[in-house]
């Protein structure tokens, strides 16, 4: 749920600086006749290519935008860096202007229109950011937004930063504790609870465990440079940020980014893309696709519904825990294709489990009933996992959510970078073979996804599923 609340006030505000673009664009054309009245148009003839030269022109102002880091994170920087982005913003919009003007011949489009519209844009945008650092503010004061976040090192740099973290509430960091084999630096303030989560040794063990968004490095740089790597390794197994505490060094396989907390220098390390135009348009795919599915599908969903529930005693339903983005759970939807208690009886099926690695999967298992063996070859039983995708659980295109069950049996910290990602209804492992290919290839397939991401690959999956369903392709 809080990643849905995000994704709807990063659209609020999409659709705002939009509305001030556009509104900036009309204040500069006061005196010239840039939208033909209603009425006008009842009488006159519709200008076609100046409407098709407004909707290019409100796509590509999105795409810069976007491309230009407006709406990605900004808690670590400072305003100065936010304004030089805005500025940048302001002047392509202007010049995507002048372009499409001339490309679509609006002749209202006019030189002095593109040039007052340049400051008017910049002061719009900047009135944009002030609000929205604002509703930020007030979200994470309440205990929304927030992203937990770890220490490894109890010295005075460690606890400077600590206290930076503590003293910014305002930028939805949850400190929820420190990481070192003992306590070395001085006792912290009153604000902060010593507490020793994990020893640097267990720090592997300890993601594998917890919620973990990022990871603060503070340990000594002489000493520990190549502890230092070590752990910036084990981060990028499992999908975590890492920020390293002053000092500079190369990631051999996560981009790096240079921020700030308080006076200190942070070196960010993103094991996979976190923001960025792509980013936004497969969400905003994810919404609009899912909402057209459960329309389309809606009538084979209530036949589905009503079968499901007078084939077998239990609820039509089945609502399971799954691991999501970052290792946080949430509530998988889909039709029972089990008998009510089937949880409880895998227990007793355990010996004969066909499935390779930690997976559970055997044919004909005996709890699967009449219509489950039905809907699970036709994967209607997976149509309710639209109403996840829709609410940000999951998206259309991703590694598969897994069951804690499944979880726990990892013994390789590399598969857990797969919850880096927001899970999905399909991916290469479906139109791969699904239940035919082990787990280990099952695993690099994600990776694979994880590593070679762009919208095109997700199409390409999504077209792919089709025939794989219909064919019902490595279904168990």
């Amino acid at each position: 749920m809080p990643n849905f609340r995000r994704q709807v006030l990063l659209y609020i505000f999409k659709t705002f600086d939009l509305v001030l673009l556009v509104a900036a664009l009309s204040l500069s054309a006061l005196g010239r006749k840039v939208f033909t009245p209603l009425p006008v148009l009842v009488n006159e003839r519709v200008q076609v290519h100046t409407i098709l030269g407004i909707a290019v022109l409100l796509l590509l102002w999105k795409g810069v935008l976007s491309a230009l880091g407006l709406y990605q994170s900004k808690r670590l920087a400072t305003f100065s860096s936010v304004l030089t982005d805005l500025f940048k913003a302001s002047l392509l919009s202007a010049v995507l202007l002048f372009s499409v003007g001339i490309l679509f011949r609006i002749h209202e489009i006019t030189p002095p229109v593109v040039f007052r519209f340049l400051p008017l844009t910049l002061v719009g945008l900047i009135f944009s950011r002030l609000v929205l650092r604002q509703t930020l503010k007030m979200v994470r004061l309440h205990g929304h937004n927030l992203r937990h976040v770890l220490i490894v090192g109890t010295n005075s740099r460690a606890l400077s930063c600590a206290q930076s973290i503590i003293a910014r509430p305002e930028l939805g960091y949850l400190l929820t504790g420190f990481v070192d084999d003992t306590w070395v630096g001085p006792p912290p303030g009153r604000h902060i609870e010593p507490t020793l989560v994990s020893s640097i040794a267990d720090f592997r063990s300890y993601l594998r465990d917890h919620v973990v968004d990022e990871v603060i490095i503070a340990l000594p740089i002489k000493s520990f440079y190549d502890r230092e790597n070590e752990l910036r390794q084990i981060c990028h197994d499992h999908g975590v940020i890492v920020r390293v505490l002053t000092g500079f060094f190369e990631s051999p396989q996560s981009p790096a980014a240079v921020t700030r907390l308080g006076s200190d220098p942070l070196v960010s390390y993103y094991p996979v893309p976190s923001e960025g135009l792509e980013l936004g348009v497969k969400r905003l795919i994810d919404i609009f696709g899912s909402l057209v599915l459960i329309v389309l599908f809606s009538p084979i969903m209530l036949v589905a519904l009503i079968l499901v529930k007078i084939d077998s005693d239990g609820p039509a339903l089945f609502l399971q825990e799954r691991i999501g983005l970052n290792k946080r759970r949430f509530r998988l939807y889909k039709f029972r294709s089990m008998v009510s208690n089937a949880e409880a009886l895998q227990a007793q099926l355990e010996p004969q489990n066909e499935a390779s690695g930690p997976v559970f999967k055997i044919r004909n298992d005996p709890r699967i009933t009449r219509m489950g063996r039905f809907i699970r070859k036709t994967s209607i039983d997976e149509l309710p996992q639209l109403f996840n995708v829709l609410k940000g659980d999951m998206s259309l295109v991703g590694p598969r959510p897994l069951p804690i069950r499944d979880y726990t049996g990892f013994d390789k910290d590399w598969q857990r970078r797969r919850f880096s990602v927001r899970p999905g209804i399909t991916c290469l492992w479906q139109i791969s073979g699904r239940s035919g290919i082990s787990f280990d290839q099952w695993m690099h397939l994600d990776m694979q996804y994880i590593d070679q991401w762009s919208l095109w690959l997700d199409m390409k999956i999504l077209a792919l599923t089709v025939p794989a369903v219909v064919r019902g392709s490595g279904a168990l």
